[in-house]
Formats: C-alpha cells, structure tokens, sequence
C-alpha cells in the first residue's frame, strides 16, 4: 500500500471516458434533441440487435470491413448485462424516447397540413412534448421544417445531468478501446466508473496531477473512490514527476502535430491548438507521438473546426479544461436538429470560455490573429453551419491556413476568400476524402430512412487529389501537410478507419504530395509527431 500522505502525480496514461448512460459522450449525445434521437434509433437498437443475436456482432467485430459498423465489440456473456442496460435506458430515459417520437410526430404534421398556408394553426397541433420548444417556419421555397429552442432544452426535463458519468482507465496500447458509436462501456476490473457530471471542478483537479503533485487521500475521498476499487485506484498514480515542459522561447513559430487535425501552434507569447486529439504515453509503441506532456502549462486559444466527434473530443477537452484560456467554435445555425449549437453544449460542461466566429470575422491579439473562413462540405449536404477553417497569421510574417475537412467542391469561393486575404504561407489540408455515408452519423435524426444510393452518394469527405490541387493553385503556400486522415493507431476506436496502400485517400494524397514537392512546395502526410519551426 502506498503512503497516501505523499505527494502523488497522475500516471500520463490514465484516460478520461465522458460517457452518457454508458454510451462514450460525444456532442449530440449532449444537446438534448440530438440526444433522445441516439438514444432511440442508435443504443436501442444496438443493444437490442445484440440481445436477440450476438453471434453476428461477434462475427462482424472480427472482420476489418465492419469496423465502425453497428455491432457490440463484446462476447455473449455479456448478453444479460447489455440487456440490463437496455431496460435502464428504457425506463430511466421514457422521456426522451417519448420526446423522439413527439419529433417524429411534429415531422409528419409539418408533411401533410403545412402546405403554405399560415403556420399559425399548426401551433395547436404541436406534440405536447414540444410545446414552448420549437418555431415552426417555411423556407424560401415554401417548404416546412422547424427549429428547436435550444437553450431553453438545457434548462429542461430533457437535459439530466444524471445520465453523465466518467470512467478511468490505464491505455497500455493504441488500439484497446472498441469503437465508441456501437459498444457501450459495462463494468470491468480495469475501469472505475464515477457518477460525476461533465462540469464538476473536480475533474479539473484530478488531471492536474498530471503535472502538479496532489494528495492521494485527498483526492480519493473527493472522489468518492469505493474501497473495493482504491488499489486499482492508486495503481493510477506514481511519485516519479512527468519530464518537464520545454517552452517554446524562439523568436519564430513552432508549430507540433499531435495527430489526426491536432495542431499546436506556439510563439514566446502565444499558444493556439486546433482540434485537441492527445494521445496516451507510459507504454511502448511503434509510433512515436506528442502527448499532454508536450502542450504547454496554459493555451491561450483551442480552435474547433467543426462539430464531429473526432474533433470536439470530450475525452481530451474534458482533460485540458484546467489549462485553456478561451476556446473558439464556429457560430452554429440557431436551432437546427441536425446542428446542434457547440457554445451551448460547452457551457454546460464546465467551459465558460467559449467564442463563436463566424465566416471572415478575426480575433486580434497581440502578434496574432484568427480568422474564420468558410467550410464547405463533409456534412453530406446537410444545413450544418457549425463549420470553419482557421486563418492564423502569426507576427506579420507566417499565415497558416487549416482546412481540416473542408471539402473545395466550388474552387471559385476560395479565389474570393483569396482576394482577401491574400497567399498563406503553410496549409493543413485533409484528404479523408472517401468518407462514411450519411446515415452513418446522421442517420439516428432522419425522419425515415434514406435510399441507399442517396444514402452513399453524400458523404462525410475531405478533398480529393483534384480539390486539394485546386486550393494549392489559389493560395500558394510554401509547405502542405495532408492531415486530419484518421492514420495514428490510436484513432482506430473515434474514427474506425484502417486503410491500405490502395485506400483512395492514400492514392489521392500521394499524388498531391508528389506533385507539390515536383513543383518546388514541400509536402508530406503527417503521421505521428512532427515539429516545424519557421
């Protein structure tokens, strides 16, 4: 047993699981609305596919083809617990299935009586669940939908903090976690799971004994750490301090990729990350990488491209929370079922940093500036405008542009963005341009399910060789780098992608590095680490 009265730090490969009824938390497991609709046609089927015949989730987990599919990464003993957490879903969340429906109920009314005539009527006629919570409205082209009252969701029945808890593990491999949108977190002798809600100052504590010693004693009764779990509990910690941080005090730019669209970006005066993906360290692996240990003590600005799961990552966000000083997210469309507002549902997890940008507005500050630019795209045609690339310029003398996902599907808006602010020096561009169909993230809010044509025809893609050439040719830059590709071993469990050497985005980025390093622009796929300074 440990001598608790020791000063302790948090071993680097402890992780963070936010979790939402045992389900990993990702933002529309969050926001209320999109919440009930996972709920209700994501988990329960799941789960219930699962109950009735393992056998083919068994099967389907172990073929490379089905990674990501819909399948529970458990054997059949597992049947009675699943079907234990199916029934407390069912009857711990009856208001949000019957809140599922009532959306249902509202799309189908809006279908047959909304014909463009006034919509005043139509107000009565609301399911009661949604009564106080929706504007009804036609589009231009007279056609009927509706918006939610977001903010007002948060402060209701359909908002249960509840149903938030975390669990704590030791990673001592890249690819250990099964895939987060189909298996569903059960008890196991290697997790301890905490009944703590996402904004719980005490999170904040716990990971900074990443880097700061705390007591041990302490921070298990804060806890509320259960006997039968100290052990593994202590097994968390270690006496030996973490390597210090290096600061950055060039008189240039540094910037670290810490894989998939994560990107820090330093100067002696400023610290900006982008879409905060850290991995793991304290365990041996073929892929060098940057971990927490490698970010600065303070960010001063986190920027968030776009809201999928595998760039506003709870699990780290929730981690850094104590080190970032404001985070900047794209202003969302005010109400949208399929886009939910990224502000709010930062709000009410702890982070009251939070600044929205819009197409072509700046943040200025000392040596810096942030511009949003326009994001085309990787949302399979849906109205989500919670999307923007960032234009950082850095001591008048380096523009970096991250593109992320944007997709140049219209060459002619970034010529205009061009005229404005000019060449850049440095783009991060990715190429996933396959990408996963609509129905594969969208698919639990359509109110009926789409043709399978329709359904592979829009997809959630980057650029391909011809879209990112074509943004090359406008901006000019001396260096690429393809990005955000989903590559590093441990994204296999956010993003479910393994390719080959023969996968498209592979072939297609090839072709783009060779012929920019050809013409004279140096190049290269990121994978793992890399540091450039300039």
């Amino acid at each position: 047993m440990k001598n608790n009265k020791k000063e302790h730090y948090l071993k680097l490969n402890v992780a963070l699981e936010a979790l939402i009824d045992r389900w990993y938390a990702w933002p529309h497991l969050v926001s209320p609305a999109t919440s009930a609709m996972n709920i209700k046609n994501r988990h329960l089927k799941i789960m219930e596919s699962f109950i009735k015949n393992s056998k083919i989730h068994i099967a389907a987990v172990k073929k490379p083809e089905m990674l990501g599919g819909p399948f529970i990464n458990y054997g059949s003993d597992k049947v009675p617990e699943i079907e234990n957490l199916y029934n407390e879903t069912v009857e711990k969340r009856a208001n949000m299935l019957e809140f599922d429906d009532s959306i249902h109920e509202l799309n189908s009314l809006l279908q047959e009586e909304a014909k463009g005539y006034s919509m005043q009527t139509l107000y009565n006629k609301i399911p009661e669940k949604l009564k106080g919570y929706v504007e009804l409205y036609y589009d231009l082209n007279n056609q009927p939908n509706y918006r939610f009252f977001e903010a007002l969701l948060y402060k209701s029945e359909y908002y249960d903090e509840s149903s938030q808890s975390i669990s704590l593990q030791l990673i001592n491999a890249d690819n250990d976690r099964p895939f987060v949108l189909s298996t569903p977190r059960l008890d196991d002798p290697s997790l301890i799971h905490l009944d703590i809600p996402f904004k719980e100052d005490i999170i904040d504590e716990l990971f900074k004994m990443k880097r700061e010693p705390g007591n041990l004693e302490e921070i298990t009764s804060k806890l509320g750490i259960k006997s039968d779990q100290k052990e593994l509990f202590e097994s968390f910690f270690t006496n030996e301090p973490p390597p210090n941080y290096i600061k950055y005090n060039g008189n240039g730019i540094r910037t670290r990729y810490f894989g998939h669209a994560c990107v820090l970006v330093e100067t002696s005066e400023i610290s900006i990350l982008v879409d905060p993906v850290i991995s793991y360290d304290g365990y041996e692996t073929e892929v060098n990488r940057y971990t927490v240990n490698d970010l600065p003590e303070q960010i001063d600005y986190v920027l968030i491209t776009h809201n999928h799961q595998d760039h506003v990552l709870l699990e780290t966000l929730l981690q850094l929370r104590h080190i970032v000083k404001n985070i900047v997210v794209p202003s969302g469309g005010k109400g949208n079922l399929q886009d939910p507002n990224l502000k709010l549902m930062l709000n009410n997890i702890g982070f009251d940093n939070v600044i929205e940008l819009d197409d072509m507005e700046s943040i200025n500050m000392k040596g810096c500036m942030i511009t949003g630019l326009p994001f085309l795209g990787e949302h399979s045609d849906l109205d989500v405008r919670t999307k923007l690339c960032f234009h950082v310029e850095l001591h008048n003398k380096l523009k970096i542009l991250f593109a992320a996902d944007s997709c140049n599907i219209q060459p002619e808006l970034y010529t205009k963005v061009h005229n404005i602010m000019g060449d850049v020096d440095v783009i991060f561009l990715g190429m996933e341009c396959d990408g996963a169909p609509l129905s594969w993230l969208y698919g639990p809010l359509l109110s009926k399910k789409m043709d399978r044509d329709m359904d592979q025809s829009r997809r959630l893609a980057g650029c391909d060789y011809d879209q990112g050439n074509a943004l090359i040719d406008v901006f000019n830059p001396k260096n690429v780098f393809v990005y955000a590709m989903g590559l590093e071993p441990w994204l296999e469990f956010i993003s479910s992608i393994k390719y080959t050497d023969e996968s498209r985005p592979i072939v297609e980025s090839n072709r783009l590095v060779d012929k920019c390093n050809k013409n004279d622009i140096e190049a290269e796929r990121l994978f793992g680490e890399k540091t450039i300074e300039y």
